[in-house]
């Protein structure tokens, strides 16, 4: 028994350090869809959308900058999700409490103006 909850541990690990795996919400049988995506998904201390633009807040040591990170934005069924990546890891040592705040507008998103739009990213506490 504990072979396999060793086993089957190991399988949700390698999953889950794989290409991100998604539904495809318009295929017969539940087919998956592998999408690989660059870097890894950033936490996020805040997310707000509004006013046609995305705007986020993330953790920064003091050296991160909006082109360290990219929104990944897919279509599921009638709402876009974006999905912020860090492609570029802050290795400076000046932590920045309240993080940095970066805002794409949906133009450059690809959205359409008033598009209904969710987050994907898990949400993290501020540093104290």
């Amino acid at each position: 028994m504990a072979r396999v909850r060793t086993l089957a541990l190991v399988a949700m690990a390698a999953a889950m350090t794989s290409a991100c795996a998604l539904t495809n919400p318009f295929a017969r049988g539940g087919e998956v869809a592998q999408v690989v995506m660059p870097g890894q998904m950033e936490p996020v201390h805040a997310a707000v959308i509004a006013h046609d633009q995305a705007l986020f807040r993330v953790t920064s040591n003091g050296c991160t900058a909006k082109a360290d990170l990219t929104p990944i934005v897919r279509q599921v069924r009638d709402e876009a999700v974006i999905t912020v990546r860090r492609i570029k890891e802050d290795r400076c040592q000046r932590p920045v409490a309240e993080g940095l705040e970066v805002t794409w507008t949906f133009e450059e998103l690809g959205l359409a103006p008033g598009a209904r739009v969710s987050v994907e990213n898990p949400y993290q506490l501020p540093r104290t």
